[in-house]
């Protein structure tokens, strides 16, 4: 199924093919597509900025998706190991980083190096059963990601209420996450970010 994802794209083909999503050809040396490189500078950089206000801010509310203290691994890391021991498709790390965007809007929630890499692989493997036509259990995905079975099994579960079952991902919003990552390119390269990109704390409404 992943390859409907971007079905009717012809006219962003090249973007897709920048960021590593229709051939191999566009990944580095090491196989790693564009698009993972920029979602994790992305993702990092969100982490830092929250944390950076968490700290003259009230506390977070501890979730399920929280850890105790932050992995060793940093997010580029864990992205990598996952994508490299899941088999996932590249169009799976767009619509996961989108699912973590509605998450947290939905729960008035931010990503910090706490609850950052569970979201991460909670995400991703839900991404992957929705639009890959072959997908690893849950068992199998916990032994990737660092968690028990019992963990995955309960974070998939409460992501899926919070984004209330709704995992389809139109091809204009694919698309626009995929020109917003591709334009974020440049400014990786000169490590700089785009801060229209980052997983911000959505604001409450009054």
């Amino acid at each position: 199924m992943a390859n409907l994802v971007l079905n009717g794209m012809a006219a962003e083909s090249e973007t897709c093919m920048a960021l590593g999503l229709l051939d191999e050809s566009s990944r580095g040396a090491s196989g790693t597509p564009q698009v993972l490189l920029l979602i994790a500078s992305v993702l990092e950089r969100s982490i830092q900025k929250n944390e950076e206000l968490s700290n003259t801010a009230r506390k977070d509310v501890i979730t399920i998706f929280h850890g105790s203290r932050s992995p060793t691994l940093s997010i580029k890391q864990y992205i990598e190991r996952i994508f490299k021991y899941s088999g996932c498709s590249s169009s799976c790390l767009v619509v996961a980083y989108i699912y973590i965007n509605k998450f947290l809007q939905l729960t008035d929630g931010h990503l910090t190096s706490l609850n950052a890499h569970r979201l991460l692989i909670t995400s991703i493997m839900v991404a992957a059963k929705f639009l890959d036509d072959e997908c690893y259990d849950n068992a199998y995905y916990a032994r990737i990601g660092g968690v028990s079975t019992g963990e995955m099994n309960r974070m998939e579960m409460r992501f899926l209420f919070n984004l209330d079952f709704r995992l389809q991902v139109t091809v204009e919003a694919f698309m626009n996450c995929c020109l917003k990552l591709e334009n974020e390119s440049g400014r990786y390269e000169d490590g700089q970010a785009d801060p229209s990109l980052w997983v911000q704390r959505p604001a409450k409404q009054r």
